[in-house]
């Protein structure tokens, strides 16, 4: 199984195109991206929906989302290319755009340390140039109730594309029933805002899948049937590839992965994609083979890694400044109004994160990306992170070169518990 791994257990324990798809195929519910105006900025419109959440076999489900649809329209772009979306707020609350994971400038981060909230019928425009190609997503900051739906995924493509034949964004989610449900009733999964989603492809094809976790507090698990799956990227940074044991790939909420699969069965072949909850498959997808030729006599050979971000190789621990951070969950959501640490940029920052909860909880750190600690010496893995899982009852250590300025949050959400702990650091 791969699991989005912590310093207690190890990466392979835990852890373990471009033939296009017409959106409407993958995506039935969602928009497609609107053409960007002539100024060059994309229409961004956050907007009350209905949605067939559960399938059309029930009634729909009432949600804000862009579009008024959950997901929102992919956005892409490739690496250092300029992004401009305009957000219209036709809500009847304030919203802004968090960019999750993305190293952006510290004015359009989205959170109230650097946006004033966009008001209802106002509208408000982000730009900057995303520095490391990914997959990422955009999201409400924060999040409640009734605007989970509001997120998109963000791809930002390789400036010399990968050898795969097929892209494809899986966009997972779990949704907890209404009022009306019964206590103690199951959440109910979505792919791309649907229950479940056929993917085309041809033997002895490779496809990419972008997967996101878009749960609010749950552990996502999917399984992918009689394939090698091998993980690419994690959080949007690539890599060392390793394979996927038995197929499964664990994501917190608001984590990503990368992976590609090579179609090695024959054509017409069906194999099922399922997500684990409570012990049991809940079939959410299925990779459906053509019935012509495969695309190529045989599968590709080994897939190389990634091409890499332009992240440190190397980071000064003896002059690191080192920061305790209790994870002390509780009902108050506000940012504290003094920043956890300040730090001079281009220093590297040791982050020791507490859990002292029952539950784990999932950090997320804005504005950079991280390396995870080994336990027992400075060492770190081999693999980037901006959203940590944190067991209960363990210490987490992460570093990071604080080089790009601002005031950027870090907010932690229990999983399993409703808590949450917010604070916030200032690179000078």
């Amino acid at each position: 199984m791969a699991t989005i791994p912590n310093t207690q257990v190890s990466r392979r324990a835990l852890l373990a195109a471009s033939g296009s798809v017409a959106a409407a195929a993958l995506c039935p519910g969602a928009a497609r991206a609107q053409p960007p105006a002539a100024d060059g900025f994309r229409p961004l419109r956050a907007l009350p929906g209905l949605v067939p959440l559960r399938g059309p076999e029930h009634e729909m489900t009432s949600i804000w989302g862009y579009s008024g649809v959950v997901p929102g329209p992919t956005l892409r772009i490739k690496r250092e290319e300029e992004l401009k979306v305009r957000l219209f707020n036709g809500l009847p609350a304030e919203t802004t755009i968090h960019w999750h994971g993305v190293r952006l400038p510290n004015a359009f981060d989205g959170t109230m340390l650097t946006q004033k909230p966009v008001l209802p019928g106002a509208s408000f425009d982000y730009r900057f140039r995303p520095p490391d190609a990914g997959t990422y997503w955009y999201r409400a900051a924060p999040r409640t109730g009734q605007n989970r739906g509001l997120h998109g995924p963000l791809i930002v493509y390789e400036t010399e594309p990968p050898d795969v034949d097929r892209d494809v964004t899986l966009v997972l989610d779990a949704w907890t029933p209404g009022p009306e449900a019964p206590k103690g009733a199951a959440p109910y999964f979505t792919i791309n805002g649907i229950p479940a989603l056929d993917i085309p492809l041809a033997a002895n094809e490779r496809m990419r899948l972008r997967l996101i976790n878009a749960a609010e507090d749950r552990l996502i698990t999917l399984r992918i049937d009689r394939h090698p799956v091998m993980v690419m990227a994690i959080d949007g940074q690539p890599a060392e590839p390793f394979a996927a044991r038995e197929g499964r790939i664990t994501l917190s909420p608001g984590n990503r992965a990368d992976v590609f699969i090579d179609a090695v069965l024959a054509q017409g072949s069906v194999a099922p994609l399922a997500l684990q909850n409570d012990g049991l498959d809940v079939p959410i997808g299925r990779l459906v083979y053509a019935a012509h030729a495969p695309a190529r006599p045989a599968p590709r050979t080994e897939a190389k890694p990634l091409p890499p971000n332009p992240l440190p190789d190397r980071m000064d621990f003896r002059g690191a400044l080192r920061i305790d951070f209790p994870l002390d969950a509780g009902p108050d959501t506000s940012v504290p109004a003094k920043p956890l640490f300040s730090i001079n940029r281009v220093r590297t920052a040791q982050l020791a994160i507490k859990n002292s909860a029952p539950d784990p909880s999932v950090l997320h750190i804005h504005g950079h990306a991280v390396r995870l600690l080994d336990a027992l010496d400075d060492g770190w893995k081999p693999f980037w992170l901006d959203t940590i899982l944190c067991v209960p009852q363990q210490t987490t250590r992460v570093a990071f070169v604080a080089d790009n300025p601002g005031k950027w949050l870090l907010h932690a959400r229990g999983i399993g518990a409703v808590s949450d702990t917010v604070a916030w650091f200032e690179v000078t």
